[in-house]
């Protein structure tokens, strides 16, 4: 009998959308809309949800796959914005369940680079309602409402469900968030939006029952610990020298992203041989829960790296882990 074949650190192709506001390059994206693809080795061109379908748990650890079936749980985005994005904002995993059968969103966005004019805009600046906030979304004037931060490089913010953010002007940013297509799009600043950013089904209207009116203060970092909810647990590391990483019987995946420098996943072949996966910075590479034993290495000073995955505590009983991620049907 032909001996099983290991898994190994995916790398994934790229897919790219272009908006008035700038770019948005998947990374990795398990949404049925967008599927990324496995750039190298032996799985290279099959789908994320391919892989899933085949090696199941194999691939994400016991406890992720009873909570989230084939579905792979987070979907990592490069946004490169050059303008003024259009507002959104997302609902908490009940909401989307009950309202939409999906997920719905933890997210993280972590400034790579800002411009001068770079600001992001998160939450509001003091407590409102829906009807001032629905008033200000129709005339374009709904940013004197927000919390507005110039922000730099490093910078991390923690964005929970019902909070309303955006981004402008010359800023690149790393979002990782749960596997779900549920932003709502609030408002525009009265531009036309680009039909294919948003379902129109997830509306302003449909929002606003779901959104924090209450004065936003941004969630706070414990230290490196940049995220720690179980559908996404954000971990920085500064890579200074080889890291030793030892997954206990696979208990989980881990998703590494470059945010600064660069380095690379090293892991133990059959026979010894020692095989490098590179990691440039921006780049996101998955290690299956598989991979029992491998090493960080870093390939140049003051590397710093993302470290991403989930740690469910109980099947989530609002969704169906095995449906397939499609988007609402229009009305």
């Amino acid at each position: 009998m032909e001996e099983e074949k290991k898994l190994y650190p995916f790398r994934f192709c790229t897919l790219q959308d272009d908006y008035p506001w700038g770019s948005e390059e998947f990374r990795l994206a398990d949404l049925g809309y967008r599927d990324s693809l496995v750039r190298e080795g032996w799985l290279a061109g099959n789908s994320i949800a391919e892989v899933m379908d085949t090696y199941l748990d194999r691939v994400v650890g016991e406890a992720a796959y009873d909570a989230y079936g084939r579905q792979f749980p987070v979907c990592v985005r490069l946004l490169h914005v050059r303008g003024r994005m259009p507002l959104r904002v997302h609902p908490d995993d009940e909401t989307a369940a009950q309202r939409y059968d999906f997920l719905g969103k933890e997210k993280l966005w972590y400034v790579l680079r800002a411009g001068k004019d770079a600001r992001l805009m998160a939450g509001f600046r003091r407590d409102a309602d829906a009807g001032e906030f629905y008033a200000k979304c129709l005339d374009g004037s709904v940013e004197s409402l927000l919390n507005v931060v110039a922000p730099h490089a490093g910078q991390c913010l923690r964005i929970p469900a019902g909070t309303p953010h955006a981004a402008a002007g010359d800023v690149d940013i790393l979002e990782i968030a749960e596997s779900s297509p549920m932003d709502f799009c609030l408002c525009g600043w009265g531009e036309q939006v680009h039909p294919d950013e948003f379902d129109p089904a997830l509306s302003l209207v449909d929002a606003l029952d779901f959104i924090d009116y209450r004065r936003f203060e941004a969630p706070a970092p414990a230290g490196e610990l940049l995220s720690d909810a179980p559908q996404l647990r954000v971990e920085r590391l500064r890579l200074a020298a080889p890291l030793e990483i030892t997954n206990p019987e696979g208990a989980s995946f881990c998703l590494y992203s470059c945010v600064k420098g660069a380095a690379a996943v090293q892991l133990t072949l059959p026979g010894g041989i020692p095989a490098d996966y590179p990691l440039a910075c921006g780049e996101t590479v998955l290690v299956p829960a598989e991979c029992a034993q491998y090493r960080l290495l870093p390939a140049e000073r003051d590397t710093v790296l993302l470290e991403t995955t989930v740690r469910p505590d109980t099947k989530d009983p609002y969704i169906n882990p095995d449906a397939a991620p499609t988007l609402p049907e229009d009305e």
